[in-house]
């Protein structure tokens, strides 16, 4: 069946299944499709009513709960473009994209988020009884401007303000087209189905959790269970308690598995567990192999940015296969790469109907970003293996020169992840003498105090060449991270700025 915008599954839903749950929410309640469709309807009218239409802005601060998922079906119902943002940002870095998105109305989801009830209190913000909880609104505000509306699927669905974005914010515009593409795409590759429980860990104010898990999800018509943010041991408790499909990131990964060690557990005591993913990162095949060992099924790797909604490559190994690649390209996309050196390692491009269609009210930015072909140039650096699969390199910009040589920093994390001490790792590199850099690796443990940064510079010594191993490892208990999991390398330095002196 096609569909042209992305609240259109869940009326085939209400029909078809009306009492089927369509969501476990935060609190544990059950939300069928016929209570979601109607709050969504009642969302509709009352923003209609403050003035919300076609080609405005919702901005919504988030944790995931049912009531985002209506907030984004309502706008879409009204043509409008819903633009969620994690509630965990702070005031400083709301200022920076808030103005930028022009809102007509904000809504804070405080029924979820002490957060976004913090921002609520700053904005001054009233309350908004809704069927799927006590929200916040302010607004209209008469001076945001509408956007001139798309055809049909091209219309803009979603904004997404990426992760980690200096000077002028880039709001990633995402269609209705991208949005169904990814999630039937992730529905299709993954096969799931109505009876499917998905985990929902994954922040949905993020292009994975958005795609992979809330579009998937109602396209297919499965259920999916919602968690504001992640914490290992109530992660550990879903997974024994009927979940099907887990899609994550390899920082859940590791944390899940330290927490079932703490508490004795070899392998996940559950058999419904039946699909099981992973982000853009290399896998050690030791790791993989005890991965896999632990979730008792298959570890799928992939690769994607915000740029291209979530996908463009993903394998589909069977358990046990050695595979530590991120996959062939999806059906439909197209993938080459530009100027790839004497090692095959190039910058990865991307084309087809995943990727966005540019940065909202950034002309700029969109131009600087696509190549005559109309390949998205990611920024990121891969090589391609003789059956097609993708093999991250690192980004670009990452890249450290030492003495001449390319060191990629995710062949360096892949050596020290495979330290059974080490729960995962970041490198990075820093200037020293005339454009030379040394390599620095931080590394959060399982304990502190078992490990030596003689040790790990060992292990690491053991895998790689000379050049390639770590000048300093700094061992810690955390690392900085985005709400998604995601290492915030650009922090890692002034974070452990007095350790590195």
């Amino acid at each position: 069946m096609s569909f042209s915008r992305i609240h259109q599954p869940l009326d085939v839903h209400l029909a078809a299944r009306p009492e089927a749950t369509a969501f476990r929410d935060f609190d544990g309640s059950r939300i069928s499709y016929r209570a979601l469709s109607e709050a969504v309807d009642a969302m509709v009218a009352e923003l209609a009513g403050l003035g919300l239409q076609a080609g405005d802005r919702l901005l919504i601060l988030a944790e995931n709960c049912a009531a985002l998922v209506g907030l984004v079906m309502a706008a879409s119902r009204l043509n409008a473009i819903a633009v969620p943002v994690n509630a965990r940002m702070t005031s400083h870095e709301l200022q920076r994209i808030a103005p930028h998105a022009d809102p007509r109305l904000t809504v804070y989801l405080s029924n979820v988020s002490p957060d976004a009830a913090a921002h609520a209190a700053e904005a001054g913000a009233r309350s908004w009884q809704t069927a799927l909880g006590a929200l916040e609104i302010s607004g209209p505000f008469p001076d945001a401007v509408p956007e001139p509306v798309r055809p049909g699927r091209e219309a803009v669905a979603v904004i997404l303000y990426t992760t980690g974005t200096t000077g002028t914010p880039k709001g990633v515009m995402l269609t209705h087209s991208n949005l169904l593409f990814g999630g039937e795409t992730s529905v299709r590759m993954r096969k799931i189905v109505s009876e499917d429980l998905i985990l929902g860990v994954l922040p949905m104010t993020h292009v994975f959790g958005l795609t992979s898990m809330m579009i998937a999800s109602v396209v297919a018509g499965a259920s999916l269970w919602l968690f504001p943010r992640f914490n290992a041991a109530t992660v550990l408790e879903a997974l024994t308690s009927g979940v099907t499909v887990m899609p994550a990131v390899p920082q859940i990964h590791a944390l899940v598995m330290a927490e079932a060690d703490k508490q004795g557990l070899a392998q996940l005591p559950t058999k419904t567990l039946r699909y099981v993913s992973s982000g853009a990162a290399p896998l050690d095949p030791d790791w993989k192999r005890r991965a896999e060992q632990f979730y008792g099924c298959a570890l799928q790797n992939g690769y994607g940015m915000t740029e291209t909604t979530a996908g463009v490559t993903l394998t589909v190994n069977p358990r046990g296969v050695a595979d530590v690649s991120v996959g062939p390209a999806l059906p439909g996309v197209e993938l080459k790469l530009r100027n790839p050196g004497s090692d095959g390692v190039g910058e990865i491009l991307t084309r087809g109907p995943h990727v966005m269609p540019g940065y909202f009210r950034n002309p700029a930015e969109t131009a600087a970003v696509f190549d005559e072909e109309g390949f998205l140039c990611t920024g990121d650096l891969g090589r391609i293996d003789g059956d097609g699969n993708l093999h991250i390199a690192g980004r670009a910009r990452e890249l450290i020169i030492r003495g001449g040589f390319n060191v990629y920093p995710p062949e360096v994390e892949s050596a020290l992840n495979d330290h059974p001490g080490v729960l995962q790792c970041a490198v990075v590199g820093r200037t020293v003498s005339g454009g030379n850099e040394e390599v620095l690796a931080f590394c959060q443990v399982r304990d502190a105090a078992a490990l030596t940064e003689k040790e790990l510079h060992d292990h690491a010594a053991s895998r790689l060449s000379p050049y390639k191993v770590p000048s300093r490892i700094i061992i810690t208990n955390t690392l900085p991270a985005a709400p998604t999991g995601k290492i915030l390398k650009n922090k890692l330095i002034e974070t452990f700025r007095q350790d590195l002196d």
